[in-house]
């Protein structure tokens, strides 16, 4: 949203408290930035950026959001025996189920109706044809637009759709595969029919590799690790950019390109202004996409875990100082005695550290400590804000 670490605005991880987290107003997000630019904007799906008044996404630059402000497993909440039985000894102001909203710019967002399982099956329906129709709308008046469109699949709990479960013959997880590539094959089908093909940048991603619970798990190819973790598994997720006749149809690289990175190339490709007054972590990847680079703008990056830097990733190599060992919930952070080292073209399951009597990988510690140092002086350069800081918010000069 920022094109910054997450540390920079206070967002390395949501607060177990229901008080006031995400994005102070201060922070300047594509959508804002895209709106300056004269675009429509737009957000359906889950933020998890605030939940509270003046944090959603109609708040942060877009003009219209339906969707889930945090966690999408928040729906089991509604029909969990605990939380039934929990709201019948009279704790009812405690008892809050989460919600879908709908909100617009300079209005407080409307709950729609309770996220509960049922609910959860459908809602990435609905967010698709809210989409469309959002294409639809501006493709009549010729507006440039500008969607963010975060589906809640695959993020547990893995339920399809009544129209998907049982289709694809091989269990939940690849029924809401299929159905995920159905929705977005709607869309792309009416940019097609709108003759908007030609003009319109499409970018697929996702935020992190899959879950590690059993019943919501999905595969991560060859790389090992998951949701959670610092391992391939957790940081490999697909990216695919289409704009015809402009990115080269067809190509396929293994450069790295940080989600970071969106924020400062899509300025780049539209013209928009980048705030002067921040650190920017994002990168410029136009030339890349564009065909006229081979090598992406980004040599690595720093791994962060929730709050903690767990390494970093820099070419073919990983340095990690830390760990989650045994799962999601029930696993502990482990600090690793010497840097563990890899080479991820020998190593891509990252299972067997470099030790020291191996002896030539460790130059490689150079080019790494000297990410880690530049990124340790720029959080002494621009203090980071604290979480769950209020409104109205100025850095310190």
């Amino acid at each position: 949203m920022t094109g910054r670490y997450p540390v920079r605005s206070g967002n390395t991880s949501v607060p177990i408290t229901t008080g006031m987290y995400g994005l102070t107003q201060w922070e300047h997000t594509i959508a804002e930035m895209l709106s300056e630019k004269g675009y429509a904007t737009a957000m359906y799906g889950k933020w998890h950026l605030g939940h509270t008044e003046g944090r959603f996404p109609t708040d942060q630059g877009f003009d219209e959001w339906y969707g889930v402000p945090n966690s999408t497993d928040e729906s089991y909440w509604a029909e969990s025996q605990e939380f039934l039985d929990a709201a019948k000894e009279d704790l009812s102001p405690y008892m809050v189920p989460e919600y879908i909203y709908d909100g617009k710019k300079g209005s407080l967002p409307k709950k729609v109706k309770i996220y509960n399982l049922e609910e959860r099956r459908e809602i990435d329906k609905t967010l698709t044809q809210r989409a469309i129709n959002f294409i639809e709308r501006n493709s009549k008046s010729e507006s440039p637009f500008f969607i963010y469109l975060p589906y809640t699949q695959t993020h547990m709990p893995v339920l399809p759709s009544l129209e998907f479960e049982g289709k694809s013959g091989n269990g939940k997880y690849a029924d809401v595969l299929m159905q995920l590539d159905n929705y977005v094959g709607q869309i792309l089908d009416k940019i097609e029919q709108l003759n908007l093909k030609e003009n319109t940048i499409v970018i697929f991603t996702s935020d992190n590799g899959p879950e590690m619970i059993p019943g919501h798990h999905g595969w991560n190819g060859p790389w090992s690790g998951s949701y959670f973790t610092a391992k391939e598994g957790s940081l490999r997720v697909p990216f695919i950019i289409r704009w015809p006749n402009k990115v080269p149809a067809g190509k396929v690289s293994n450069e790295i390109v940080h989600q970071m990175d969106i924020y400062t190339t899509i300025a780049a490709l539209t013209g928009a202004d980048i705030p002067k007054d921040r650190i920017i972590d994002g990168v410029d990847h136009s030339d890349f996409f564009l065909g006229t680079s081979e090598k992406s703008a980004r040599e690595g990056f720093v791994v962060y875990v929730g709050d903690y830097i767990f390494g970093v990733k820099w070419r073919n190599w990983k340095m990690l100082t830390k760990e989650l060992e045994g799962g999601r919930g029930t696993g502990k952070i482990v600090e690793y005695g010497f840097p563990h080292f890899y080479n991820l073209y020998d190593d891509p399951q990252e299972a067997y550290p470099w030790t020291p009597d191996k002896g030539g990988v460790f130059w490689v510690r150079w080019p790494m400590a000297e990410i880690l140092k530049e990124h340790s002086l720029s959080l002494q350069q621009e203090l980071p804000i604290k979480a769950g800081t209020p409104d109205p918010y100025s850095p310190k000069k």
